[in-house]
């Protein structure tokens, strides 16, 4: 399984940060999904969590889940009160311009998996 960090990652896949979080924590998986529930049921352990959600309840399933790494996708824009929070929690906090497949495919191409 590779493992990558979190600075690594968004600059390979062109991703705008908005939050940096730590960005020398390594990720080795990655995860996709718009329904809180699902995410909560994954193995979140060194996991980048791509969605299209903006808001802020998306930092409290990352915290929960102890996901590093959140990625909106689609040019979607993060709420402020969830920036707010993610830089709380030091999760970083980035987007991407790209369809929720395509980064998720770019990933999956970084050797990620789900």
């Amino acid at each position: 399984m590779p493992e990558i960090s979190i600075q690594e990652i968004c600059s390979l896949i062109d991703a705008k940060v908005h939050v940096p979080g730590d960005g020398s924590r390594i990720v080795s998986r990655a995860t996709a999904g718009d329904l809180l529930s699902f995410v909560m049921g994954c193995d979140s352990a060194e996991t980048a969590w791509v969605t299209i959600q903006t808001h802020l309840n998306i930092a409290a399933v990352a915290v929960l889940k102890e996901i590093p790494l959140i990625i909106i996708a689609a040019g979607r824009a993060p709420a402020p009160d969830l920036a707010a929070k993610c830089a709380e929690e030091n999760i970083t906090l980035a987007t991407s311009g790209a369809s929720m497949f395509d980064t998720c495919v770019s990933l999956g191409r970084l050797g990620l998996s789900g």
